[in-house]
């Protein structure tokens, strides 16, 4: 370094502030994580050390073929565009080849990208190496005048030119135009190689980052794809649990006052909303999405409907065959058998609608179960045959299926009895609320455990420590009586008991769930309201939910139309009515 600073040319207190400021942007350019601040670092640094009136930094694309701009500066045109200005650069890139692959040299910026050599030019207007014509004409248009250029390459670790930094007018203390010294030529590479090595790292970080968001938001794409009803579940709680997140930093109440969220907090956030429900990769879809009770890969009630229409046609059977024989009265027989049919509509009429799960089904309604299942049936046909080996291993525990048999119109055989479920028609037909049996609710509410323990086993980073715990709390309750922890309110987290209710409007507030129809924006937040009211949400955060706009926010965004009506949040705030 002492080489590169000439002590006849700087002196030595230059030298020595030039030696600090590089040890300072060192350590500040290996610490910023920000992309656009770490550029912007780069080019307004070496800017002001070569005392430059403006400056360009470009950067190499994926497939090296051109040169992007990424921040442009000029202080005597006051131009500020890229980086965290916001403001968009409308220069195209730059070709590093033409159409042919020839190598392009005539531009500057290019021809050093490719050399991977600094052209130090000191005037553009005298200079013949270069095609400076579309700067002149700029300057014609704008009345600068662009003379010395600095142009430098940053190279990588693996010797790979990952941009290319271009200072603009050099000008002495009293702003005076001059060329760029060879004296401060080698600062500025020194502070570009340093840039490189920070910009690559960062890129690479930015890169591993990208690879493990597009991984996550595959999971998480693959599990809604699983279902045809809850596509996008994944996807609209994390939006709904950011919306809130945001509510909550920018709320001047006691109880969000010090909540707040760094960019490692936001992206901690961001990775827990879109893993919430990683666990469900292990529940059966059919479980998911079970729209009535006797619902397995099909719903089993064209099967019952079936034995209703051979019992009919049965006693049809039987009144023909009375007739033929005369053994009775014709019109007696016929009331006979528009009896039975009449009682076989019933039934199923009443079996049917039991499937469904709309209502709360009582015990009398679970008898009136099991006594129309206990009638009776022939069958003709061998059910061992056409099976698959794990079905007929079952088929083992249910006695009686050779032919003929009587078998009862609903039962619970053996061989319904399959792993972890029993698809038993009298026991699922019983169900008291709702489509699933016991071991079903297990198996869906199991997901989030498994979602648990599939977090627990990645290594996650100091920073993203909090994502299991975020992630695997969105189904416990404000009094302890949620699962699978059983934990309280003040034993979770402020982001974990948002993610809890963004769960719970997405789920009320979703149109495409099978076993419910969409529900009124209103009629959502009243649930929840009773929800808060028997401790089940945080109270606080339902308050900001309402307060903020967020319900509304989200509606606009993701509810169809017709779900939307008014609702006066005032009824829902904690203390009213």
């Amino acid at each position: 370094m002492n080489e590169m600073l000439d002590e006849n040319l700087i002196s030595t207190d230059e030298r020595n502030r030039m030696l600090r400021r590089l040890i300072e942007l060192g350590i500040a350019l290996s610490s910023e994580r920000d992309h656009n601040r770490l550029l912007e670092l780069i080019l307004l640094e070496t800017k002001r050390i070569a005392n430059a009136d403006g400056g360009t930094l470009y950067l190499v694309s994926d497939d090296e073929t051109t040169l992007s701009f990424a921040i442009l500066r000029n202080d005597t045109l006051d131009v500020a565009m890229g980086g965290t200005t916001g403001v968009e650069i409308p220069f195209p890139p730059l070709a590093l080849y033409d159409d042919e692959g020839t190598p392009n040299y005539t531009n500057v910026a290019t021809a050093v990208a490719l050399n991977q050599m600094t052209v130090n030019i000191p005037n553009a207007y005298e200079t013949e190496t270069f095609d400076f014509s579309g700067t002149i004409a700029f300057d014609k248009k704008t009345g600068y005048r662009s003379v010395s250029f600095l142009t430098v390459p940053l190279i990588n670790k693996q010797d790979s030119v990952i941009g290319v930094l271009q200072l603009i007018n050099g000008r002495t203390a009293e702003g005076e135009v001059v060329p760029f010294s060879p004296d401060i030529q080698p600062v500025i590479e020194a502070l570009t190689s340093q840039a490189a090595v920070a910009l690559d790292n960062e890129m690479l970080f930015q890169g591993q980052r990208k690879l493990l968001d597009s991984f996550i938001e595959l999971i998480a794409g693959a599990i809604d794809q699983k279902s045809a009803y809850t596509g996008g579940h994944c996807q609209r709680v994390p939006a709904l649990t950011e919306m809130l997140a945001k509510a909550a930093c920018a709320s001047e109440a006691p109880s969000f006052k010090e909540f707040d969220l760094d960019d490692d907090g936001w992206y901690e956030l961001h990775l827990a909303g879109w893993l919430h429900d990683c666990g469900k990769v292990t529940t059966p879809e059919y479980v998911v999405d079970k729209a009535t009770k006797l619902e397995t890969i099909y719903n089993r009630i064209h099967e019952i409907r079936m034995r209703f229409e051979v019992l009919r046609r049965d006693a049809e059977i039987e009144c023909l065959k009375a007739k033929l024989a005369g053994t009775g009265d014709h019109a007696e027989l016929d009331a006979v058998f528009e009896d039975r049919c009449r009682k076989l509509e019933e039934d199923f009429a009443f079996l049917a609608a039991t499937n469904v799960g709309g209502e709360f089904l009582d015990d009398e309604a679970v008898e009136r179960v099991r006594e129309i299942g206990k009638q009776g049936w022939t069958r003709y046909f061998n059910r061992s045959l056409g099976l698959s080996w794990e079905e007929a291993n079952r088929l083992d525990a249910a006695p009686n299926y050779a032919e003929p048999a009587e078998e009862r119109l609903l039962d619970d055989r053996g061989d319904h009895k399959t792993g972890e479920y029993d698809l038993g028609e009298i026991y699922n037909l019983s169900i008291s609320r709702g489509t699933l049996t016991e071991e079903e609710r297990k198996k869906i509410n199991d997901h989030i455990v498994v979602t648990i323990e599939m977090l627990n086993q990645l290594p996650f980073p100091k920073q993203l420590k909090n994502v299991p715990e975020y992630a695997g709390g969105h189904h416990e309750k404000m009094d302890g009586t949620g699962y699978p922890a059983g934990l309280t309110r003040d034993e979770m987290s402020l982001p974990a008991r948002m993610m809890a209710i963004a769960d719970i409007f997405e789920a009320l507030t979703s149109a495409d769930r099978p076993y419910k129809k969409a529900k009124k924006l209103s009629e959502c937040v009243r649930i929840m309201g009773f929800m808060r009211n028997d401790n089940h949400i945080d109270p606080e955060l339902f308050d900001l939910f309402l307060t903020s706009g967020v319900w509304r926010e989200y509606a606009d965004t993701f509810l169809d139309p017709e779900q939307v009506d008014e609702i006066d949040i005032n009824d829902y705030l904690s203390g009213a009515g």
